[in-house]
């Protein structure tokens, strides 16, 4: 099943670069792999899948060490809402994050980042439909958030990040994203998930979150 689940996913990605004309290694497929045992993941390495999200970092802990070892050139994404006092644990053993979204975690990211003489890539969430109990920062605050992240803490601003609310066309906030992106020259967008990859590679999505398409509905 995971073999012939990739592989669709896949094609449908690459169907989709073809039609827009952009190169297959301009977009990135993350497996997003919550809930998900050692051995179905490392199936799933072995098939050539190479980035893999996830957004507990409990489950990083229990996992992932154990996965690394095995395959040290995998790349683990943090995608989940980060606490503070969580934040150096995710540090060490995620390769990239993409839910900065208060200017709390930045400063401690920065100071991560001098006590281990080490850089990481960052996305910025960004809460495109301003809903007040989702993680993000809203729209009134994101240009002023990421000039700070990026000039006064010096901090490598990949790209960002959304989920759409459930209820809207997310097509509208791939393009809030973009647009967003656009106006600070940021290069890269992590956006659509399983029931709207496509419509986030049209919009301009470099990073896609699949989990269910891939592994299947978690029971």
């Amino acid at each position: 099943m995971l073999e012939t689940n990739l592989q669709s996913v896949q094609s449908n990605l690459k169907k989709e670069l073809i039609k827009l004309n952009r190169k297959q290694n301009s977009l990135t497929l993350i497996a997003v792999s919550k809930k998900q045992s050692v051995e179905k993941i490392s199936e799933l390495i072995e098939l050539g899948q190479v980035d893999f999200g996830e957004n507990q970092l409990q489950e990083i802990e229990t996992k992932w060490p154990l996965i690394k070892s095995r395959y040290p050139e995998i790349k683990l994404h943090f995608i989940g809402t980060i606490q503070s006092k969580k934040i150096q644990r995710i540090f060490e053993l995620c390769d990239e994050i993409h839910s900065v979204d208060r200017m709390k975690i930045v400063k401690a990211i920065k100071e991560l980042e001098v006590k281990y003489n080490k850089k990481r890539s960052y996305f910025i969430q960004v809460n495109t439909g301003d809903e007040p109990l989702k993680s993000g920062v809203n729209i009134a605050e994101i240009d002023q958030f990421i000039v700070e992240a990026i000039t006064r803490y010096d901090l490598s601003i990949k790209g960002l990040m959304c989920i759409p609310p459930m209820q809207d066309n997310p097509e509208k906030h791939f393009q809030i994203l973009k647009d967003i992106a656009n106006k600070h020259q940021i290069k890269y967008l992590s956006m659509g998930m399983s029931s709207d990859y496509d419509i986030a590679v049209q919009n301009g999505a470099t990073h896609v979150r699949v989990g269910t398409s891939i592994f299947g509905a978690r029971t």
